[in-house]
């Protein structure tokens, strides 16, 4: 994983690298903390300066720094994970891959081609000197963060980087998420006119649908101040979408979803079903093999075969992930045990925020004086210690500790010979504050929302990795070395795991579901991602998302709906069922069948400050350091 950036001016009296703020290429470097460096275009002959700074997380292959240059001029900057599609063997680093692929391409199809071939998360810029070209954009899913933001004074200036800052007065000169809807290029030299800037949009495509590219520069135009355009490419060439279009079908038996909802349910009665269990068994493998490759592309002392060679015990865990005890961290923790080696731990990142103190019980004085062979005034001292640990205690005691702790337990039955650092990840009022103002604010933007607050302060403390572990018994620090952290988004908006689903399915039946889950899938990039990478990201870690992974998202694309999900059965069981009945083949218990719990109210962030407000209202808090 990596931090870009690119700043683009249209004029050569001014040197780009002088307009990017200092608070930005800090934050670059937190997302790369193991090689950061510039290079410049600024020539004299052109009417246009670049300056590009690329900051590097080594995870695989052979160390190589960013911006890439060959014998050209041509400029590369990589922060993606290659999973698939283009071979990048076990000591290749996928950014000289990918850069060699590109820079042999003689005409756009073939980038176009290049780009379209990747399986995994991506975020790039590419500059072609011989032709003046700057490509740049995300993946399909954009899994990976990429800003954009445009200034007119004198001179037009674009700004391109993983992350920004929250500065006083932007006005309409704030930060915005690159749509993921494409890939993007802007031929340099064709922009004489000062006054305005044409970008060139390459969008994705289901080639085997019958429809043309859509036409959505409309959806640019509410975002983009009024002297940038967005346009189709003039040869209306697009990128081939990677997953499966959605299943759209609607069953030919008719549910009444006016009726309550099934009591219980015989879930081996589901597995008995020879075409249910089919299913299972399918998506079990296709998941599993997407947390294989998240979890064995990193550097380790072991052979290609996954045989451990130097592992032990007492070595750091190189995945972490975020655990709440739910049905997708469990599964994604059962099937990474499958797949690392077995000597190695596996860190459980569970976060909860302090809960109001309880009111303490009052004792009598009668009952203090009914005590034998303690004096009242050390019943007493004896009582109020005894009551502050466990007050202390009880206000972590969170939904999200308690299902976590649950949770351990399962996995520690299915195999106890694993290592399970389950990280108790506790946080005051006082230090939510401080680190929102410090860190958190900055890597939000630009989304506003309480709900963006709620989930953006959540998975930063969580990532982060500081808390306790027990040991022997004993509670101990412990902060997180992994480098990766899997996440299990995208399971509820794949599989109908949230309770907008459900009200959905009974108010429009299957058409109305298969339209929200759509729907689901297609903002993902705006909605999550750009946000949950740059918050993980701060940390010099890596965001990996295995139900994203695009075979795994093309596997349940193919299915019907009423194969994924059954929201005439109760909350915990219908929503989510084929991942259900997989976490139950897995060997899981209760964790299987727990209903759906979103993390702010798990962790229960969302009742420590303004509990009057609504996830989708605007977050001033988030603004604080905009006054301080």
């Amino acid at each position: 994983m990596c931090g870009i950036c690119c700043v683009l001016i249209f004029t050569p009296q001014k040197d780009a690298a002088d307009l990017l703020e200092k608070g930005v290429l800090q934050n670059l470097q937190r997302r790369g903390p193991d090689h950061s460096q510039q290079l410049s275009t600024r020539l004299s002959d052109l009417n246009y300066n670049c300056f590009f700074s690329s900051h590097v997380l080594h995870l695989r292959g052979t160390f190589s720094p960013q911006p890439m240059q060959d014998a050209q001029g041509n400029l590369f900057l990589w922060n993606g994970e290659v999973f698939g599609g283009i071979e990048v063997g076990t000591e290749d680093n996928d950014t000289q891959i990918i850069f060699q692929h590109l820079t042999s391409a003689k005409s756009e199809d073939i980038i176009l081609s290049v780009l379209s071939s990747i399986r995994g998360p991506w975020a790039f810029m590419y500059y072609q000197p011989s032709s003046h070209c700057l490509w740049f954009g995300r993946d399909f899913f954009g899994r990976r963060s990429l800003l954009w933001r445009f200034k007119n004074d004198d001179k037009i200036c674009l700004t391109l980087t993983s992350v920004g800052t929250l500065v006083p007065g932007n006005g309409d000169e704030s930060w915005q998420e690159v749509p993921a809807g494409g890939v993007y290029k802007i031929d340099l030299q064709k922009q004489s006119n000062g006054d305005s800037l044409s970008i060139m949009w390459y969008p994705w495509k289901h080639p085997l649908t019958e429809h043309e590219a859509r036409n959505e520069e409309a959806q640019f135009t509410d975002q983009l101040p009024s002297f940038v355009s967005v346009c189709l490419n003039e040869s209306k060439l697009f990128l081939r979408a990677p997953v499966t279009p959605m299943n759209g079908s609607i069953p030919e038996f008719c549910i009444n979803t006016e009726d309550s909802e099934t009591p219980s349910i015989n879930v081996e009665l589901f597995l008995a079903d020879e075409h249910k269990k089919r299913l299972v068994h399918q998506f079990t493998n296709v998941l599993s093999e997407s947390v294989r490759q998240r979890v064995l592309c990193l550097p380790r002392h072991q052979d290609l075969s996954g045989f451990e060679v130097h592992a032990t015990v007492s070595d750091p865990a190189k995945v972490a992930i975020l655990f709440s005890g739910g049905v997708d961290s469990m599964v994604l923790s059962a099937l990474a045990d499958h797949h690392i080696p077995p000597g190695e731990p596996i860190d459980l990142l569970n976060v909860a925020f302090k809960q109001q103190e309880p009111k303490r019980q009052k004792i009598s004085t009668k009952k203090q004086k009914k005590e034998k062979g303690v004096s009242t005034a050390a019943h007493q001292v004896s009582l109020n210690c005894d009551s502050s640990n466990a007050e202390e205690k009880a206000s972590f005691n969170v939904p999200d500790r308690i299902t976590g702790l649950s949770g351990l337990k399962e996995l520690q039955a299915i195999n106890p010979s694993r290592m399970w650092n389950f990280v108790e990840i506790n946080i005051d009022l006082e230090e939510l504050k401080e680190m929102r103002r410090q860190r958190i604010c900055h890597l939000v933007q630009p989304l506003d929302t309480v709900l963006d607050d709620s989930i953006g302060c959540a998975v930063w403390f969580a990532a982060r990795g500081v808390g306790t572990i027990l040991c022997n018994g004993e509670t101990q620090p412990f902060t997180s070395t992994a480098k990766v952290v899997l996440t299990g988004i995208g399971a509820d908006e794949q599989l109908a795991g949230y309770s907008r689903h459900r009200v959905c399915y009974k108010v429009s039946g299957f058409e109305g579901l298969i339209k929200e889950l759509g729907m689901e899938l297609g903002r993902i990039s705006s909605r999550n991602l750009g946000r949950d990478d740059r918050v993980i990201g701060d940390h010099g870690k890596e965001a990996r998302f295995p139900f994203l992974d695009e075979a795994v998202v093309s596997f349940l694309n193919a299915l019907p709906v009423w194969e994924k999900a059954d929201l005439t059965l109760p909350r915990g069981t219908g929503e989510k069922l084929l991942l259900r009945l997989v976490a139950k083949e897995l060997g899981l218990t209760a964790s299987a069948f727990l209903p759906k719990r979103a993390m702010q109210f798990g962790s229960r962030i969302a009742k420590m400050e303004n509990h009057n407000e609504k996830a989708s209202d605007k977050c001033d808090r988030l603004l604080q350091r905009l006054v301080d």
